[in-house]
């Protein structure tokens, strides 16, 4: 396996974010890749706090201390691309890593990927990770027919 340094979003809907990270994680694990979240281990309870803004800091530099390991940085882009993961693709490009942008939703009837092409919300705007070929393609009729 080769280390990745992960980028999704954690702030706003934070449980949604850390659903969605997990999923990211899997994605890197199916492609050979050891993922590090650093937004994922150091915001857990007694750690940091994501929301006090010294200790964000703290979080992120720790982060960032990880890169020199990873063979790349992979950004995962279906939720948009946040404050603190543009911080960490800035940095990444400063120590010229490289970086990989990816989506892991994806219609399983057409192959579209990302929340542009192919929603998988419930009527809540709830995704489920778990069952990502689920839900309605605005590119297809689900059968993969356009």
């Amino acid at each position: 396996m080769i280390p990745v340094i992960l980028e999704s979003p954690y702030s706003g809907d934070v449980e949604r974010n850390k659903r969605y990270a997990r999923a990211c994680m899997r994605d890197c694990i199916s492609r050979g890749e050891s993922p590090y979240a650093s937004h994922m281990l150091l915001t857990q309870p007694g750690v940091l706090d994501d929301n006090n803004p010294e200790e964000r800091e703290l979080g992120i530099n720790a982060g960032f201390t990880w890169r020199c390991v990873a063979q790349k940085t992979v950004v995962y882009i279906d939720l948009g691309i946040s404050n603190g993961m543009k911080s960490g693709i800035d940095h990444a490009m400063l120590m010229g890593h490289l970086v990989e942008y990816r989506s892991v939703l994806k219609c399983a009837a057409c192959n579209a990927t990302g929340v542009a092409e192919c929603a998988k919300c419930d009527e809540n705007g709830n995704v489920d990770w778990e069952n990502l070929s689920t839900g309605p393609c605005v590119f297809c009729d689900g059968t993969g027919n356009a």
